[in-house]
């Protein structure tokens, strides 16, 4: 019997901007980034990153110069905020925290991070805040289509290199949550203390005012308010803080030999408990396992077990972790929303029709459920 196949491929449209004439706004700005003498400058927009990512928008570009009479030239990637018009993901974007992140990281850890070069704040430049990285070779696991439908290199790799790039990728983790002192030298990132005593009380805060930006135009989801109300009743104590990722998955690194080369989309880092992460990155996967499961197709089923996953990060960091199923809960509840965002931004593309149950655009909806029937929520 032929093996069911996934529907027909797609991208992701994250923007309405016309990046025809981004070049040659970039260039004049790219001129103060390079050093001092450099003339001739040329920049191409390249293709974009469409099969990665669902929040911010991702601008490839290759510049051209001459330094000391000889050509020049560098490969770059520029990080913009969404357009409020084009129905972003989070209701706010600071570039500046990512920009800082990601430049402290580079500094204090040995965890791949691209080169962090210039943050144009403003938006003077292409009509909205961006800031410019080092281009860095590798390849990524697919969002769209996931890479647990098949047919790409991560599905069709040898067991054993599978399991090196989740171990890797848990290494990585685990020297991450490592830097010492994180709350000070991130303490850019510690959510208001009106939210909570604790950060993931603040965390939880944030996330019911995320859902409510959710709502606006859409409706709301009885599943995602059932989440809400079992997780406020419950927050767990913590013992720690760490310097938390956010969007600790595998479809957020750059890979050479199935080991991180680079560690991106830092724009939802926070301060918080280690467990938020390794759940993340759990979850994550099951998220699509889910989404596999609804249309019969194989998946990737022992590919970032929780036993496993948990297993090797107590080995890397040396610690115990506590209890992941609130954290399972709070990740999925936050998926929802994501998920809520990302239909109405299809919507707003006249990409889908608008459904008249908003919880059909929640792809992972049957794992939400089964999450918040185990909690009794």
């Amino acid at each position: 019997m032929d093996r069911p196949r996934p529907p027909a491929d797609t991208k992701l449209r994250r923007s309405g901007r016309d990046t025809a004439a981004l070049a040659a706004r970039l260039a004049p700005w790219l001129a103060t980034v390079l050093p001092a003498g450099a003339g001739d400058l040329g920049v191409t927009l390249l293709d974009g990153i469409d099969a990665n990512g669902m929040s911010s928008e991702t601008l490839s570009l290759e510049a051209t110069w001459t330094e000391g009479g000889r050509p020049r030239s560098g490969r770059y990637v520029a990080r913009v905020v969404p357009d409020p018009e084009d129905v972003p993901v989070f209701p706010r974007y600071s570039l500046r925290d990512q920009y800082d992140t990601m430049r402290l990281v580079g500094e204090l850890t040995d965890v791949p991070v691209p080169r962090v070069h210039r943050l144009e704040p403003t938006g003077e430049v292409i009509g909205s805040p961006f800031f410019l990285m080092d281009h860095v070779d590798g390849v990524v696991p697919r969002d769209v289509l996931p890479y647990n439908f098949g047919d790409n290199w991560l599905y069709d790799a040898a067991p054993e290199d599978r399991r090196r790039l989740q171990d890797r990728t848990i290494e990585t983790i685990a020297r991450l949550h490592a830097i010492p002192g994180a709350g000070s030298a991130f303490a850019f990132l510690a959510r208001s203390a009106a939210g909570g005593s604790t950060p993931l009380a603040r965390g939880l805060a944030d996330t019911r005012a995320w859902y409510d930006f959710a709502v606006t135009g859409l409706g709301r989801s009885p599943l995602v308010e059932r989440g809400l109300a079992w997780l406020a009743a419950t927050v767990p104590r913590t013992r720690e803080t760490v310097l938390c990722w956010g969007d600790a998955r595998i479809g957020n690194i750059l890979y050479r030999d199935f080991t991180p080369a680079a560690v991106l989309d830092w724009e939802m880092a926070a301060l918080g408990p280690r467990e938020l992460d390794v759940s993340w990155l759990i979850l994550a996967h099951r998220v699509f396992e889910s989404i596999t499961t609804v249309l019969a197709l194989p998946g990737m089923p022992d590919f970032l077990r929780e036993e496993d996953v948990t297993a090797a990060y107590e080995k890397a960091a040396g610690v115990t972790l506590d209890d992941l199923t609130w954290y399972h809960v709070y990740n999925g509840v936050r998926w929802a929303i994501v998920f809520m965002r990302t239909g109405a931004r299809q919507i707003h593309f006249g990409e889908v029709e608008r459904p008249a149950d908003i919880e059909t655009l929640l792809h992972h909806r049957p794992l939400l459920v089964e999450l918040l029937e185990k909690v009794g929520a």
